[in-house]
């Protein structure tokens, strides 16, 4: 599987896995009239706008099987709140659940980490729903808790926990460690 920035060209592939992951990931856990209504039409837009117009300051990585199929993607950037004693913000993480457990998130996480060191960024937020099982990919990088708050999908309120590492290089670390044992 090959790792690589993302271009506005990916935005379909993007935006298709994005929706087959929530409908994946999020089954039995959000309404799932919601996650039917969720179409790759309707995002694909939204990618194609966020990599033209945000390349540079909020970096997207694509996960591609050897077909050339985009198979996952993590998009970063700067944190959006304010609220934490964080710089950037790890947005997005998705990859179809055929391909999971295969370490290709770490290898998604550490592209756009490296992305995210070279444009001077310290730390990084990740918001995570408290009843998603990745969360557990999350905790086993030595996150902090630093918050949570109750979020609305589709009318329905979840709690989300905000977890933070202070320092990328030490959780550039941890993910190098991890990808060789």
């Amino acid at each position: 599987m090959q790792i690589r920035k993302a271009t506005k060209d990916d935005a379909c592939g993007i935006a298709k896995v994005h929706v087959i992951s929530w409908q994946e990931t999020y089954q039995g856990l959000v309404r799932q009239e919601y996650l039917d209504s969720l179409k790759v039409e309707d995002r694909k837009p939204l990618w194609e706008k966020g990599l033209l117009l945000n390349a540079e300051t909020s970096p997207v990585f694509v996960a591609v099987n050897p077909e050339g199929e985009i198979i996952g993607f993590a998009s970063f950037g700067k944190e959006r709140t304010g609220k934490f004693d964080a710089d950037g913000e790890l947005y997005a993480i998705y990859i179809l659940k055929e391909y999971q457990r295969g370490k290709l998130g770490l290898r998604l996480l550490q592209a756009g980490l490296e992305e995210m060191q070279k444009l001077h960024y310290q730390s990084m937020l990740v918001w995570v729903l408290a009843d998603n099982e990745s969360r557990k990919f999350y905790k086993s990088l030595k996150p902090k808790k630093a918050g949570e708050e109750v979020v609305k999908i589709a009318g329905k309120e979840y709690l989300e926990f905000a977890y933070i590492w202070k320092e990328l290089n030490i959780l550039q670390q941890t993910i190098i460690e991890k990808l060789r044992g």
